[in-house]
């Protein structure tokens, strides 16, 4: 083989790679706007994670505000509220998981586990009624939590599901207080 030869096989696989490399180049920016398409916009990222002022909210009432396009329940309880919740059997609920984003998955619905950690007074819900998505009505029902007059759906004072069309508990979303008066939903 001589030098030429040599040199010739040289330049064609510098053609070769730097063909791959533009080709390469040329696929990732076509590729890169159809993916990032599918990350969330900016209104989206915005909401994501909100803090509300609880300061104002007293034993027995309720505040509703809006996260990611639905009502949040935020809850601050009366001592027999709580106790009331707690006095409640397990094998009575007709859906026993507790539905809290902040626990782990298959957990007992427990009032304990679904009231905010370290403040038992403190519930706070999507408010969303599990059978059709209506937003059930705060103190009211047959067990003094939540009605959703659209299909007659009954809540307790945990937000567990007692009586009526809907499946499953009023979730509980990914919340904690970050000082004395505010919760941080997301």
């Amino acid at each position: 083989m001589s030098q030429a030869e040599d040199h010739a096989g040289t330049r064609r696989d510098f053609l070769y790679y730097a063909t791959a490399g533009t080709g390469a180049v040329a696929v990732g920016a076509a590729v890169w706007p159809l993916v990032n398409q599918l990350n969330p916009s900016a209104d989206v990222k915005a909401l994501s994670s909100i803090r509300v002022d609880v300061s104002a909210v007293e034993p027995g009432t309720q505040l509703t505000v809006k996260w990611l396009g639905k009502p949040v329940f935020i809850r601050r309880r009366t001592e027999e509220e709580i106790a009331k919740a707690r006095d409640v059997e397990m094998s009575e609920l007709p859906d026993p998981g507790a539905e809290n984003a902040n626990i782990a998955a298959g957990a007992p619905a427990t009032d304990e586990n679904r009231a905010m950690a370290g403040k038992e007074d403190w519930l706070v819900m999507m408010g969303v009624c599990t059978h059709l998505g209506c937003v059930p009505l705060g103190d009211a029902g047959d067990f003094g939590g939540w009605f959703c007059p659209c299909h007659g759906s009954h809540y307790d004072t945990a937000g567990r599901i007692r009586k009526g069309p809907a499946p499953r508990n009023l979730p509980v979303p990914i919340a904690e207080f970050v000082d004395e008066t505010t919760i941080k939903l997301g």
